[in-house]
């Protein structure tokens, strides 16, 4: 009797290779499920992998947990609905599409189809301020709306000529009917100086140039170099302080808000200084500074 449990136990092992709880690295996102949510669809990408009996032909990072390289803050409402197998997204969503692309890639039909009617339901003005690329709109939607009847009443100052400049096209109305306010840019920075000469000075390339400011003015100004992975679900007339830009010229940050009307209105910066070694009196200086645009 003790031998059949012993091969009963060992079939058992074989026929179900995975833990009850499972740890997932989504893109650096740490998720921990069960394994009958991951295999909850049938048919799926995550059912497919964790149905397999052969463990060792999925991939793992550094800690052993299984690793899917897909966008990991988006990972999130696959989970969800893999648990239950319906769709709740925050307000002001604004990655609708993304997600779209993500269901496409773990196999779950029923989930695109819940995302793409809404989708096909957006105009070309976009009524709807939850769709996937609010910054190709107007930052002000119900003025966007409004655009057509407003053509005729708009000063030439601000419409650029005849009434006729300003057209309903969504590129002409982000041009033309613009939106007063503040971005501030932020930036740290270091670099480390020698005893002698500010001539040893070492400096460190800027890490990351932080936007703070309204969510649809950010969006107009910086387009697609804004990265908003760590504020994803702020609404347009919302502020925010998270995001920050795909790259670190502070030139390239200025010539943007200067091709969208903004003029810098004030700057500020702090610093601290400390010494790198015991031994030597090299200093690292350390410094944040902020500048502020404003537009009319």
């Amino acid at each position: 009797m003790a031998l059949a449990d012993n091969t009963s136990c060992a079939k058992s092992s074989e026929d179900f290779p995975f833990p009850e709880i499972i740890e997932l690295n989504v893109g650096g996102q740490v998720y921990i499920t069960r394994h009958p949510t991951l295999v909850s669809v049938p048919g799926s990408l995550l059912w497919e992998m964790f149905t397999q009996k052969n463990v060792r032909s999925l991939a793992r990072d550094s800690k052993g947990r299984f690793f899917v390289d897909r966008d990991g803050f988006l990972f999130r409402y696959i989970l969800d609905y893999m648990r239950d197998q319906q769709l709740v997204l925050p307000d002001h969503f604004p990655e609708r599409s993304r997600l779209q692309r993500e269901a496409e890639y773990f196999m779950l039909p029923e989930l695109v189809k819940m995302l793409a009617p809404k989708l096909s339901k957006q105009n070309s003005l976009g009524d709807d301020p939850c769709q996937s690329d609010p910054e190709e709109l107007s930052p002000n939607a119900d003025a966007t709306r409004n655009l057509t009847s407003a053509s005729a009443t708009l000063p030439s100052a601000v419409a650029g000529g005849p009434g006729g400049a300003v057209t309903t096209s969504t590129g002409a109305a982000s041009t033309d009917v613009r939106r007063a306010g503040f971005i501030t840019i932020g930036y740290r920075g270091s670099y480390t100086l020698g005893r002698d000469s500010q001539t040893d000075a070492k400096f460190r390339r800027v890490a990351r140039i932080m936007v703070c400011g309204k969510t649809s003015l950010a969006k107009e100004v910086f387009g697609d170099t804004l990265n908003e992975s760590r504020d994803p679900d702020r609404p347009p007339e919302r502020y925010t302080s998270r995001y920050y830009l795909k790259f670190t010229f502070l030139e390239q940050a200025f010539d943007k808000l200067a091709d969208a009307g903004f003029h810098m209105v004030a700057c500020n910066s702090t610093g601290t200084c400390a010494f790198a070694h015991d031994q030597t009196d090299d200093r690292i200086w350390t410094s944040y500074t902020e500048y502020v645009f404003y537009r009319e």
